[in-house]
């Protein structure tokens, strides 16, 4: 749906299907950072619990006990050996769900702090490590629990074009003190 949508003109969108499995997100993400040096990757997760469109703030490292769609679980049971336990997005999460929810989209937008220990979870925290924090991951109900397709799109176009304008300003702020 977001394909469909599009963002502003200056965004080049790249849209992937990521599978429920361990071993190609530890192939994969690394791999798609390097074919495109984006300036964000925002991923996008369908949760069963979920009755929002949920933000999440960090990826864990362990504690990833569930098999895959191949029957796999990493034997360390964490993404990263040596990696940190959380790390956080650098993209403040609460802002962009303040300005979302004021746009008035006939959509709910919350924060979390747990991505759920499993695919989600360790596709984020593998994407985070990737890009020291240049990341986001966005969980979403199932179609039709409660949103359609189109709000949903709608959201999420809202939400990432919130997340680069939150990044944008952060790093301008960044580099204006570098000058001083």
């Amino acid at each position: 749906e977001l394909e469909k949508l599009g963002l502003r003109d200056d965004v080049d969108l790249h849209v992937y299907e990521v599978p429920v499995e361990y071993q190609t997100v530890q192939r994969l993400i690394p791999a798609l950072w390097k074919k495109h040096s984006p300036q964000l990757v925002v991923h996008v997760g369908v949760s069963g619990m979920a009755t929002t469109v949920t933000l999440e703030k960090c990826g864990h490292n362990v504690g990833y006990k569930g098999l895959d769609n191949c029957r796999f679980c990493p034997g360390s049971q964490c993404c990263i050996e040596g990696g940190p336990e959380c790390i956080d997005s650098i993209i403040d999460m609460d802002t962009v769900c303040k300005r979302v929810s004021a746009l008035g989209l006939d959509v709910t937008v919350t924060i979390s702090k747990d991505a759920g220990r499993y695919l989600c979870d360790f596709t984020y925290y593998t994407s985070l490590y990737q890009s020291r924090g240049r990341s986001a991951f966005v969980h979403v109900p199932p179609l039709g629990k409660p949103y359609t397709a189109e709000q949903l799109g709608r959201a999420l176009q809202a939400i990432i074009e919130e997340m680069l304008d939150v990044l944008e300003h952060s790093e301008d702020k960044i580099n204006c003190q570098h000058e001083h």
